[in-house]
């Protein structure tokens, strides 16, 4: 019974030994190649937390001296953080999406996310994305250098970014505001997850 139960709180949390335990047996090593040991463990949690503080990936400190990370948070550390063949802002966005359709999936809820639905000028860009003007310069020259001078217009001599250019300019210059974007839209779903009773931040007693 009790081994039943643990099997059952492994699939909602994870200690950190046990974390390690995993990473070893997929053979999944640090960017030097060398096995993840518990200082690496606690770096790559430090910069989940960091990063993501709104998914809640760990537990407090209440009745254990012991933090435990939710299997989410795992999944992460093991497909974003450790990962090698991609920069982390690109593992994350890919993480999030994919979490995303997991969700999406599991709940039946149709996507229907309209993150971009207006044009915008450059003062309008500069607040969108928190970047100076200059950085939005240099955006919009990447995007049409990238064939998509079609999304950027003239109207009464002043540079117009069309709706299409602007989720452009999101997902390929200015990565971390969408994933920004992906995280909130991922934690309303989270949300959903939870009020249909399943469990995520909850650890049971065990923190």
């Amino acid at each position: 019974m009790w081994r039943d139960s643990e099997q059952a709180l492994d699939n909602i949390f994870l200690s950190y030994d046990k974390i390690l335990k995993r990473l070893q047996l997929l053979g999944i090593t640090t960017k030097h190649g060398k096995e993840v040991k518990h200082v690496d463990l606690r770096k790559a949690v430090d910069v989940m937390l960091k990063k993501h503080p709104t998914c809640r990936w760990r537990s407090e400190k209440v009745r254990s001296t012991k933090y435990f990370i939710l299997v989410e948070g795992y999944e992460w550390i093991k497909r974003v953080y450790f990962e090698k063949e991609k920069s982390l802002i690109d593992a994350d966005i890919d993480f999030f999406e994919t979490r995303i359709k997991l969700y999406e999936d599991f709940l039946k809820v149709e996507h229907n996310e309209n993150w971009w639905n207006e044009d915008m000028d450059i003062k309008q860009l500069e607040k969108y994305f928190n970047r100076a003007e200059s950085s939005i310069r240099k955006a919009i020259k990447k995007m049409c250098d990238n064939g998509f001078s079609n999304y950027k217009y003239l109207d009464n001599n002043k540079v117009i970014i069309s709706r299409k250019g602007v989720e452009w300019i999101c997902k390929n210059v200015f990565k971390q505001k969408y994933l920004e974007l992906l995280e909130k839209y991922k934690m309303e779903l989270t949300e959903l997850y939870i009020k249909a009773g399943y469990p995520y931040d909850h650890f049971f007693g065990r923190n």
